[in-house]
């Protein structure tokens, strides 16, 4: 690249030697140009090598100072993701041994209430057995109590005495219509089964089971209700004593579920607790092991970056040295080796061709005439090339000439070459200018796409961040007002407490005064009351007392009734405001939480935003940076593609028209100026 702006600026400023009628002019000296440009763009590779290595030294300084940041951060990240490990060990643990103690709860739990479900069916069986037992012994003692009752009254009856068994004097009772035969049926059956009872305690035979031992129906029949009402008090007792049991016994179960229950609804709360300190240590392990991810990342970004760019430096440092090589070598080969031609070229002034050459006809006037018309076309449209022509064609002829060969034919030659240059740069030109206006149309396009997804990104940010900086003022206010409504209800309980310590000490005050003036006025009436009073009495006064007394206790009695409703109230009041301010603490609480969690998630979403925002602005700057470039390659030109054009067009069409000079097709400008003998004149001046 400096190699190519060295020859445009050489194209550029260089001059040539002019053929003007019949002297030649020297203009200024390109060889010390060639060596004033290649100082200069030496001096400017020096600086440009400088202000790289101060770029690179801060680059480094860069790298080294984030690699030892990012370092420090996954050091923090690596420590803090082991610390959550191990919470999240310990929770599950935690968890695992509470779930084993639930489940050995709710085993308990089920056990007891079975035992207490199967008890409880127990004892309902026990408690209708007996019932039944129960009713069925008070029916036979009802039963037997009345037969004693009739036999003791029936007595004296000849056949009851001479009856042979209870069997024979129930039978009779019954013939009299003293009982029934279903009673005598009942009565036989009990002495029956006591019969039975009894010989088999002896050893009796079996047949004679209806037969009285005793003789005595009556005590026979009172013996059997004996052992009924000790059978019923048996029962009772043991009916008694399995309800205290099972009572006992329920409580026990009872109490073993109560606090199995409690014990359970504590292991309970624990998981939930458990749970919550797990899951939000999973959270932040999460949050942790990503931002382990992107630091991990980005060390190996940077360390990449940072290779890269020394990389390169040291590759454009080398390269640029080389250039410095490159360029003081030239300038030393040139300053070396053009002294003696430079004295030749551009240190005489120079006579005409015509005088050196010793041209004399008039179509060798005419050929000389197109290396004048190059120069001239050379002047006209500015062009370094076709004065660079001019001086390269007014050299072959002069060359030619002494040498004696024809000067034209290399003349021709050169213009040809110079005319197929200029097509082939005319149609570079026109591809180059398609390629620009391809290119900066795409690059513009880009460059509008990249500032609308940044203007896009910027306002989502915005939003984001006013509707952050608006929750966080609203969470500011809430705290606010948290504190304002806890320090005014700890105003409020210290005044509730003054107000309630005052009430209770004049209420004693109060209680203790309506008492004494009740028992002044009981002792004033009392003693006024009496008759026999041995002394002459205030009795006027007294009842005067009396009567301000009976004011003072009623003034007393309304302000005790006053007092306690004024407590009343204030304590009212005092409960209804303590319970509408907590109601607000647990919303306000409740809507700092939510609001601060909101602002914490909006921080971070525009934190990605910002970071989604530099990407964008980052390929934005490529797209300006690779703008930049085309506009310095395609727009940055001292003449538009247009005038390129037009000058293209006008050189070809000048240098054709030498090329028909050349040919003899031109009209000769100098005929009529031009004769032999001008012509002698001049070769003998020239001599």
């Amino acid at each position: 690249m400096a190699a190519a702006l060295l020859l445009s600026a050489l194209l550029s400023t260089a001059t040539f030697t002019g053929v003007v009628g019949d002297t030649v002019e020297s203009q200024a000296n390109p060889i010390g140009k060639v060596i004033q440009l290649l100082g200069d763009l030496d001096a400017k590779i020096v600086a440009e090598g400088k202000a790289a290595q101060t770029r690179y030294a801060e680059f480094s300084e860069f790298c080294e100072e984030r690699a030892a940041n990012l370092e420090y951060e996954l050091k923090t990240a690596k420590g803090a993701k082991a610390d959550l490990m191990a919470v999240i060990g310990e929770e599950t643990a935690r968890l695992g041994a509470l779930d084993e103690k639930i489940a050995g709860l709710a085993a308990d739990i089920a056990t007891d209430n079975a035992d207490l479900k199967a008890a409880t069916a127990i004892r309902g069986k026990e408690n209708a057995d007996f019932v039944a037992e129960e009713k069925e012994l008070m029916e036979t003692i009802d039963t037997l109590e009345r037969a004693v009752r009739i036999l003791e009254k029936h007595a004296s009856m000849v056949q009851i005495k001479n009856a042979g068994s209870i069997s024979q004097a129930l039978n009779l009772l019954v013939q009299a219509s003293a009982i029934s035969s279903a009673d005598a049926k009942h009565l036989t059956a009990l002495v029956q089964s006591s019969q039975e009872s009894e010989d088999s305690d002896v050893g009796a035979p079996a047949g004679e089971v209806y037969v009285g031992h005793s003789g005595d129906i009556v005590e026979t029949l009172q013996g059997i209700l004996d052992k009924a009402n000790d059978q019923l008090a048996s029962s009772r007792n043991a009916e008694t004593t399995n309800l205290h049991n099972f009572e006992l016994m329920k409580q026990a179960l009872e109490d073993e579920i109560k606090f199995g229950e409690k014990d359970m609804a504590k292991a309970k709360k624990n998981v939930a607790e458990s749970t919550g300190t797990k899951v939000a240590a999973e959270g932040n392990l999460a949050q942790t092991e990503k931002l382990l991810g992107t630091d991990t990342t980005a060390l190996d970004d940077l360390h990449h970056d940072c290779t890269s760019t020394a990389q390169n430096y040291e590759a454009e440092a080398k390269s640029r040295a080389e250039e410095l090589n490159a360029l003081r070598a030239a300038s030393k080969v040139i300053s070396e080796s053009t002294g003696g031609a430079e004295g030749l070229s551009y240190g005489l002034t120079q006579v005409s061709f015509l005088q050196r050459t010793g041209l004399s006809t008039s179509a060798d006037l005419a050929k000389f005439e197109a290396v004048h018309f190059v120069r001239n076309l050379a002047e006209q449209q500015h062009s370094p090339a076709l004065a660079q022509l001019a001086v390269r064609m007014a050299s072959a002829l002069h060359a030619k000439m002494r040498a004696g060969e024809d000067p034209f034919a290399k003349i021709k030659d050169l213009i040809a070459n110079m005319i197929e240059k200029l097509e082939s740069e005319a149609d570079a030109d026109a591809t180059h200018k398609a390629y620009c206006d391809k290119e900066i149309a795409e690059t513009k396009v880009k460059h509008a796409d990249k500032n609308a997804e940044i203007n896009k990104i910027s306002t989502k940010i915005d939003g984001m961040a006013a509707r952050s900086a608006q929750l966080k003022a609203e969470v500011a206010a809430l705290e606010k007002a948290l504190a304002e409504l806890a320090a005014a209800q700890a105003e409020m309980n210290r005044l509730r407490a003054e107000e309630k310590e005052a009430f209770t000490t004049g209420k004693a005050d109060m209680e203790q005064g309506v008492d004494g003036v009740r028992l002044a006025l009981k002792t004033l009436n009392d003693y006024y009351a009496k008759d026999d009073h041995a002394h002459a009495e205030a009795q006027g006064a007294g009842h005067g007392i009396i009567g301000l007394l009976e004011v003072v206790e009623s003034d007393f009695s309304e302000g005790l009734v006053g007092m306690i409703a004024t407590e009343e109230a204030a304590a009212a009041a005092y409960d209804k405001e303590t319970k509408e301010n907590e109601i607000e603490k647990t919303t306000n609480e409740q809507a700092v939480k939510y609001k601060t969690q909101e602002a914490t998630d909006l921080d971070e979403a525009i934190a990605e935003a910002s970071s989604d925002r530099e990407g964008v602005q980052t390929e934005l700057a490529a797209v300006m940076e690779y703008m930049k470039g085309l506009e310095a390659q395609c727009i940055e030109k001292a003449e538009t593609f247009a005038e390129r054009k037009r000058r293209f067009e006008a050189e070809l069409a000048g240098l054709k028209e030498a090329l028909k000079i050349l040919s003899g097709e031109a009209v000769l400008l100098q005929k009529s100026q031009v004769t032999k003998r001008s012509l002698r004149a001049v070769r003998q001046h020239a001599m």
